[in-house]
């Protein structure tokens, strides 16, 4: 069969990290001539580029895996390959538990993937795993995101070791790109069109420390904001120890960085932070919280938090609810404690039952919608800088997000305009109105 008959369709779950990598393998498929398709169910060899973070994840892979392996069976499809961190993570359990899948490929074989669709489409069976650090950071990438905004990743990898983390052991030490390679992928990206350019890793601010003896966080931004085209550059996943003043200054700056910060703090009481192999208590990280508020003028604060780790008391998960309610984070996600295989943090005792610990997260997602609508409340009668995303022929208005929502994350603004606006587009948007966590206006002349 030649390579231009064959039709390759990915399906990519997971983080923006995780993305990433499957625009890389998309490339590498569509520079060796096979054709690539948006509809996977209607591709002779399917793709599914895995998330094996949390259990939650697990179980999406596992059905899509599983999804393809049907239709193959069926004979609309003729491979399937797994890709990404639950290829990487279980490699033994997913060639015993799911034989249906042709080819298994870790991360650091990801370059092997022209290779293994031509062995797959021969009928070979196999799976190949190499080192973790040969996963390739760099080349050319098919962006699967909205043609305006692509993320960057700077570094693969992470140091941090949380207890309850199976990072670290899916994807290596830390590892920075050189400041080089990422100015010339980001110059590339602002001739391709893109307004916003969103800056991930495992941890952002540790960035550079492995190549150049500190972060150069800061430097690296700085550079990028030299670069004509970019209307937004956005950070996500910056560690609270890590946030220097030579950082907040930056953002506080430069005018196209997004004035947004994504910190997941996990957590406030010293004892579990202590427990996750954080550093930090309720004090420094309030301090934290409030420098950076008076550094950055109407910066969005956005976080993550875990509840009922394992031996967080009635006392602790109290004084997680106080700093939520003090700090009033515009951004907020709370995730029930998941026990990850092979994390320390799986096998300590005092393991919370799973309702109580949903019931945790649950309260403080109940506190969190309290605070979003009190803080969309006072966006009332401001006028926001919005990126248009589409339009919503139901409601006939427009849609986007403001200067405070990254991509896929965060809320969206609806609004009204007179004129025909284009995705992509950058609009002035007067709110006047709120609904549930989103904001509605209209376009300003």
């Amino acid at each position: 069969m030649e390579k231009k008959s064959v039709k390759v369709g990915m399906v990519s779950l997971g983080c923006p990290k995780n993305q990433v990598d499957a625009e890389i393998l998309l490339a590498m498929i569509q520079d060796a001539g096979y054709e690539l398709t948006n509809e996977a169910g209607l591709a002779d060899v399917v793709i599914v580029n895995t998330c094996g973070f949390i259990e939650s994840a697990k179980q999406e892979s596992i059905e899509n895996i599983l999804e393809f392996c049907q239709l193959k069976q069926e004979g609309q499809i003729k491979c399937v390959i797994v890709t990404g961190c639950l290829a990487e993570r279980y490699r033994d359990e997913i060639r015993k538990e799911i034989p249906e899948a042709d080819v298994v490929l870790g991360l650091g074989s990801n370059k092997e993937i022209v290779n293994a669709i031509k062995r797959a489409l021969s009928g070979e069976h196999f799976a190949c795993y190499g080192e973790k650090n040969k996963l390739p950071m760099e080349g050319r990438r098919v962006l699967t995101t909205l043609p305006y905004y692509a993320y960057l990743k700077i570094a693969e990898g992470c140091d941090n070791c949380c207890s309850y983390c199976a990072i670290p052991q899916i994807r290596g030490r830390f590892r920075s790109r050189t400041m080089e390679d990422i100015l010339d992928e980001a110059k590339d990206l602002a001739k391709r069109g893109v307004k916003e350019l969103v800056v991930v890793a495992q941890d952002t601010t540790r960035y550079g420390e492995d190549l150049y003896g500190k972060s150069m966080l800061p430097d690296l931004l700085a550079k990028l904001c030299e670069i004509d085209g970019f209307v937004w550059i956005r950070t996500l996943y910056s560690y609270p120890e890590r946030i220097t003043d030579e950082l907040l200054d930056v953002i506080a700056r430069e005018d196209k960085l997004a004035k947004y910060l994504d910190i997941p703090l996990q957590h406030c009481n010293q004892e579990v932070l202590k427990a996750m192999n954080r550093v930090g208590n309720r004090e420094s990280l309030t301090a934290l919280m409030q420098k950076i508020r008076q550094r950055i003028s109407g910066v969005t604060l956005r976080t993550t938090l875990i509840a009922g780790f394992p031996g967080e008391t009635e006392e602790n998960f109290a004084e997680l609810m106080e700093f939520v309610k003090e700090i009033r984070f515009e951004r907020l996600g709370c995730f029930a404690y998941s026990a990850e295989e092979g994390t320390r943090a799986a096998k300590m005792e005092n393991q919370i039952p799973e309702e109580i610990k949903q019931q945790r997260a649950d309260h403080i997602m109940e506190q969190q919608m309290f605070i979003n609508e009190q803080n969309n409340q006072a966006e009332i009668g401001k006028i926001k800088r919005t990126v248009v995303e589409g339009y919503d022929k139901y409601g006939s208005v427009y849609f986007g997000r403001t200067e405070g929502d990254a991509p896929d994350i965060d809320g969206k603004i609806f609004f009204s305009s007179e004129k025909p606006l284009k995705m992509g587009e950058f609009v002035d948007v007067l709110v006047e109105d709120v609904l549930d966590y989103d904001l509605i206006g209209r376009v300003t002349d």
